[in-house]
Parts: structure tokens; C-alpha cells; sequence
């Protein structure tokens, strides 16, 4: 086997020239027992070495052959560190996801039953109400009038009433009449007289009141029937809203009609 023909044709003319004098040619411990043919590739291969440019890493020196050896170690290091924090976060999140969505039902059913109808029932009751109340009046009222009075009535003597200087018109006593006769008459008390009462009472004075005043003002009547209407507009809408929402994840995933398959494999 011809060396020559195995060797690259842009190799110098000097072959020494690639070698210093003193640096031997070393061949690897595992091409030292091999035939001369065999030796002849490990020579070419040795040239090839020697006459190729080195690298940018063999230039750069030893402390860039360190430092890219660092990172490659750091970038897996990296990666399995930021997949272990993602795989946490999304863990935490799951975790805080379901147990919110454990209670999501009834935090809904509080807001709609409790808050909303709550608001929009009483709301409606406010509107429907009425003032009712009972207010003392005490007070003095001051009374000026004339007071015409013009009545029969019949009077009762408290005491005995002597009447001087009356003419009997005619009285028979047995067997003697007297007529127009002067008399005294005693009127004993307790007689009763009717009489004819024509005159004007003059009043002035002070009345005392003291009375209990009911009062009972439907509100439907007042200005407050107004604002309570538009607070049950503002309620209602959202009231609607949660109605229409389901109340389970059985009626969230199988429909408010929850026969068949999905509602076995739903509890």
C-alpha cells in the first residue's frame, strides 16, 4: 500500500515543517500494535490534526473551555428548576380552583337568596307600607266668639223663689173666686220652668286640648313611592341573571333535567 496515494494533496511539500525538531510524534497506546498500513492512517490522521486550525474554544484558552462547560451544566439545571416551579403554581392553583368551586354553589345561592331577594322583597314591602301612628296633642287653644243662642228648655229652681208684687188672674178656693188680684208668690225649688232663651253668649278664653291624633299615610301615596320602584328595577336585573344560573355541578354539566347516563355518572 502506497502512503503517498492516502495523503490530501493541499499537505506542504515538507512534511517536517508541521512538526517542531524536538516534538516526537506519539501515536495512542491502542495504535501502537498495528500492521504499517493500518499506522499509515493513524499518521495521515496525526497530520490531518496537526495541519487543521484549532478551534475557537482551543483558542480562547482554558478558562472559555470552563465557563462553556459551566454553562451547558446550568441551562438542564435551569430548565429542571423552572419546570418544578411551574408544576407548584399550577398544583397551588388547582388546589385554590377547587376549593373555590366547592363553594362557588353556595356562595351564588347566598347572593341571589339572601342579598338580591332579600333587597328586592323588602324594597317592595317598604313601598306597599303605610305610616301608622298615634301623635298626643296637648295644647291651649284660645277661644273669642260671639255665641247666639235661641232655644226653648225647661229650668229647675235650685232654691225657693219669691215672686212680689203678681196679679192673681183668677183662682177659685171652694167657693170664692179672686180675680186680678195683688198676691205674693212663693215658687218652692225644685220647680220646673220652661222658658225661651234668645241672646249672644260672648266667649273668650283659653281651651285646653289634649287629644290622641291617629295617623296613617300609605307610602304608595307619597314621594317615597318613586325612588322605591327604581331601587327594585336596579335589583332585579341581577336577581334574574343568578336565577338563570345553575345551583350543582350536576345541573351545570347535565342541564336542570338531569335523567339519564349524566346523571349517574355526575353525583
Amino acid at each position: 500500500m502506497d502512503f503517498n496515494d492516502d495523503l490530501p494533496d493541499d499537505l506542504p511539500e515538507d512534511i517536517s515543517s508541521l512538526f517542531d525538531d524536538d516534538s516526537p510524534i506519539d501515536l495512542p497506546e491502542e495504535e501502537e500494535g498495528l500492521q504499517p498500513e493500518k499506522k499509515s492512517f493513524s499518521l495521515l490522521s496525526l497530520f490531518k490534526r496537526r495541519s487543521s486550525p484549532p478551534s475557537p474554544d482551543t483558542r480562547a484558552g482554558p478558562f472559555s473551555i470552563e465557563k462553556s462547560s459551566r454553562l451547558k451544566k446550568m441551562v438542564p439545571a435551569f430548565w429542571t428548576f423552572t419546570g418544578a416551579l411551574s408544576l407548584i403554581v399550577n398544583l397551588v392553583l388547582i388546589t385554590a380552583l377547587l376549593t373555590i368551586g366547592a363553594q362557588i354553589f353556595e356562595i351564588k345561592q347566598m347572593v341571589k337568596d339572601q342579598l338580591l331577594a332579600g333587597l328586592y322583597y323588602n324594597f317592595m314591602l317598604m313601598d306597599e307600607a303605610s305610616i301608622k301612628s298615634v301623635i298626643p296633642v296637648s295644647a291651649e287653644v284660645p277661644a273669642k266668639f260671639d255665641l247666639p243662642l235661641d232655644t226653648y228648655t225647661t229650668v229647675t229652681l235650685s232654691e225657693d223663689v219669691t215672686i212680689s208684687d203678681a196679679i192673681v188672674k183668677k183662682m177659685n178656693t171652694g167657693g170664692l173666686v179672686i180675680s186680678n188680684a195683688p198676691a205674693v208668690i212663693l215658687l218652692p225649688a225644685g220647680t220646673e220652668l220652661p222658658i225661651h232663651l234668645a241672646l249672644t253668649v260672648p266667649v273668650d278664653q283659653m281651651i285646653p286640648v289634649n287629644i290622641n291624633v291617629i295617623v296613617d299615610i300609605p307610602m304608595k301615596e307619597t314621594e317615597l313611592h318613586t325612588p322605591f320602584v327604581g331601587l327594585q328595577k336596579v335589583v332585579d336585573p341581577y336577581y334574574i341573571f343568578l336565577m338563570s344560573l345553575p345551583d350543582s355541578w350536576e345541573e351545570a354539566l347535565c342541564g336542570k333535567e338531569t335523567d339519564g347516563l349524566c346523571a349517574k355518572i355526575v353525583p
